[in-house]
């Protein structure tokens, strides 16, 4: 027995949505930290390719970027070849990709619903199925998935957003009993009010105080606070966790405060 630490095993590279800002960034840096190749996907082709050629400089690990809209399963199996092409390994996949709708019940289309559910669900299945070949190949293989605290708490601001993260919590269950057969594990982390550009014109607008008073570590989380988690949940260090929804919100759901 060691207590060695493995957060740098397996060494496999892993797909990030989402991945040139945000939590998906976080999440990138996190793990070629300790030298797992890393592919970004986002909608920005340019900022895409500049964050991963940022990341594989300073950590000196083997990097990509490019355009995938995980709308279009097309264009999600065109990034998985592109992906096998350009890292030595695929042992890990991290859906951060998201977009939040403000328009509440009022103003839901049947266009933004599907929309929603189509960033924050859908590529969940259709990846983990078409990287069952690659990842059951690598031991230690690992699928972390974005939820929320809303998907527990509700919010009447954003239904297709807190819908879709409720959602994936249960797929997160169905594709674990699934993917045990293969050696793969995968998890759900939901973040409470983190400072990232999806975030920041909430805070800019009601203030800090007004999400802090409810939370019980009294602060706005950091993004590397989420990547750290996510980094784990990937890890050996992690060997026995699938299934899981692990809440990174400073004490918020929880909280009795007002």
């Amino acid at each position: 027995m060691t207590y060695e630490s493995r957060l740098n095993s397996p060494a496999t590279g892993v797909i990030i949505t989402g991945g040139a800002s945000g939590l998906g960034r976080a999440t990138a840096e996190a793990v070629a930290a300790v030298g797992r190749p890393v592919s970004l996907w986002d909608l920005d082709a340019e900022k895409a390719s500049s964050v991963a050629k940022e990341i594989g400089d300073r950590y000196d690990v083997v990097s990509q970027g490019m355009a995938v809209d995980v709308r279009d399963p097309d264009a999600l199996m065109a990034g998985v070849e592109q992906t096998r092409e350009r890292l030595p390994t695929l042992g890990g996949l991290v859906h951060a990709a998201g977009v939040v709708d403000t328009d509440s019940l009022d103003g839901l289309t049947v266009e933004s619903w599907d929309g929603g559910l189509n960033v924050h669900l859908r590529p969940l299945a259709l990846l983990a199925q078409a990287l069952l070949p690659d990842l059951g190949r690598q031991p230690g293989s690992a699928i972390v998935t974005f939820s929320s605290i809303n998907a527990t708490l509700g919010n009447g601001i954003n239904p297709i957003y807190s819908a879709a993260k409720g959602g994936a919590l249960s797929l997160v269950r169905s594709l674990a009993d699934r993917l045990a057969h293969d050696g793969i594990r995968i998890n759900a982390i939901s973040p409470g009010m983190i400072r990232t550009p999806m975030m920041q014109p909430s805070l800019d607008a009601l203030s800090d105080e007004n999400f802090t008073r409810r939370i019980l570590l009294e602060r706005i989380g950091d993004p590397e606070e989420i990547g750290r988690v996510v980094r784990f949940l990937l890890s050996d260090e992690a060997s026995y966790i699938t299934a899981a929804e692990i809440v990174v919100d400073g004490g918020n759901i929880s909280s009795q405060r007002t």
